[in-house]
């Protein structure tokens, strides 16, 4: 990262400013508005075959002007922070305003929900990274020749070391005024082997992190994705079957996401969810529990409040089984009679119970059954709960990997897979938002052969 970035409390007072300024002008023209003003800062790296692919750069600047005129929203924005530019951002927002039709749900949180930013605590999520270029390629070659040095790799797809600087500050008309900062820094690689069959098989590995210095080695890094590689080699396909299914830590995630989904407010409002009239029933087993903690330190999904200035804190929103959090904006919040859960911009940290220490301790409680790695195509139905999506891994006997399979199909509905949850791993991946590692999931339906 350029060493030339301005101090943080200078630069989070500049967009600051930006922020409370165009709130400002937005009130002065009639109307309660809530703005947001963010910056990103990166560098990527990547190589391939020992050489200098790209070498990117950004510096990206955006204003965001949402304004209310008597229930009325406007939406304008810009990447020009200039004075005569944010007037006209301001000033289009409101004739965009007049023309809409009003929703008495719309607009800012009710003032009891706003947090306090003087009393957010420090999530140590900003960690700058000093360093030239000439040593994140460096870093990046020794990733891919890490990685290229294995036996039986053939070729490579590149490697990329990519470290980012975004902060960000909203303000309204009822005086919130708050800013965030983060770094993410990280590391990948993708490479290809050959199967006996002379086909190509690909794969990778990826880490990310806040803090630099707590990024993996990047030689390992390199070995991981050769390994993932070599592994999926002279794969066989799987006769149609129910069998035992451990998700892997890279896709067990999305279940999690599935559930936030169906869980949403828009979702909720509109009818459009396989969880209606659901809400504090039973989804899970009675021993799984997933906590959202947007104050974990230096998290993927931490923040001192969310996207509107609305409080956050900890809570759990499955309880031993129960489904307990609902996930809501202020808007979705008022169209379904509620209170906003702080969740304008998404699901913040997810937390679940864990059952096992490995993965291997999981794979030999469950003995025998297929662990997929590898998720395909989007044909999960959150409306419906219908859930087919293609798959690959790894057959696995005695708690051991005995070969790899490709080409088969996970189907089911989620509702099914939530109930068959049977144990999960403390695996997780740190630079995931759902830390949800390892899931053995019972008598899944699979389509192959």
């Amino acid at each position: 990262m350029n060493p030339g970035l301005p101090s943080l409390p200078h630069w989070q007072q500049q967009l600051q400013r930006v922020a409370e300024h165009a709130a400002e002008r937005a009130r002065l023209l009639g109307a309660t508005a809530q703005t947001g003003v963010s910056e990103r800062v990166g560098r990527s790296i990547t190589v391939r075959h020992g050489e200098v692919e790209t070498i990117e750069h950004h510096r990206e600047r955006t204003l965001s002007v949402t304004v209310y005129l008597d229930g009325r929203t406007g939406h304008a924005a810009t990447s020009d922070l200039s004075p005569r530019a944010i007037e006209a951002t301001v000033q289009a927002a409101v004739a965009i305003a007049r023309h809409t039709e009003p929703d008495p749900a719309a607009g800012l949180p009710d003032p009891s929900w706003l947090a306090d930013p003087s009393a957010a605590p420090d999530l140590g999520c900003y960690h700058p990274w000093s360093v030239t270029p000439e040593t994140l390629i460096a870093l990046t070659q020794r990733l891919e020749a890490a990685g290229t040095a294995q036996t039986g790799i053939v070729n490579s797809e590149g490697a990329t070391c990519t470290t980012e600087v975004e902060l960000s500050a909203i303000a309204n008309t009822l005086g919130f005024s708050g800013v965030t900062a983060e770094t993410a820094h990280s590391y990948s690689c993708v490479l290809l082997a050959q199967s006996d069959d002379g086909s190509l098989v690909r794969d990778g590995a990826w880490a990310s992190r806040r803090v630099a210095d707590q990024l993996p080695d990047p030689e390992a890094i390199g070995v991981e994705a050769a390994t993932r590689t070599l592994q999926r080699r002279n794969a066989r396909k799987l006769a149609t079957g129910r069998y035992e299914v451990v998700f892997s830590p890279e896709v067990a995630p999305s279940l999690l996401s599935h559930f936030v989904a169906a869980a949403s407010g828009g979702a909720l409002y509109r009818r459009a969810t396989f969880l209606l009239e659901r809400f504090e029933t039973q989804l899970f087993p009675e021993w799984f529990s997933v906590q959202e903690d947007p104050w974990l330190p230096q998290g993927f999904g931490s923040c001192p409040f969310d996207a509107e200035g609305v409080r956050v804190a900890p809570r759990l929103v499955i309880d031993q089984g129960r489904w307990v959090g609902r996930f809501l904006s202020s808007y979705t919040a008022r169209k379904l009679g509620l209170v906003s859960t702080g969740n304008a911009g998404g699901a913040h940290n997810l937390l679940p119970t864990t059952t096992h220490d490995s993965l291997a301790a999981l794979l030999a409680t469950v003995d025998h059954g297929l662990l997929i790695t590898e998720l395909l195509g989007h044909g999960v139905n959150t409306v419906t709960g219908e859930y087919s999506r293609g798959a690959a891994g790894f057959w696995f006997e005695n708690g051991a990997i005995a070969y790899p399979v490709h080409e088969i199909t996970v189907s089911g509905t989620l509702p099914e897979l939530f109930a068959g949850l049977i144990g999960v791993a403390d695996d997780a991946r740190p630079d995931r938002r759902f830390r949800l590692g390892s899931t053995a999931i019972a008598a899944v339906q699979i389509a192959g052969q």
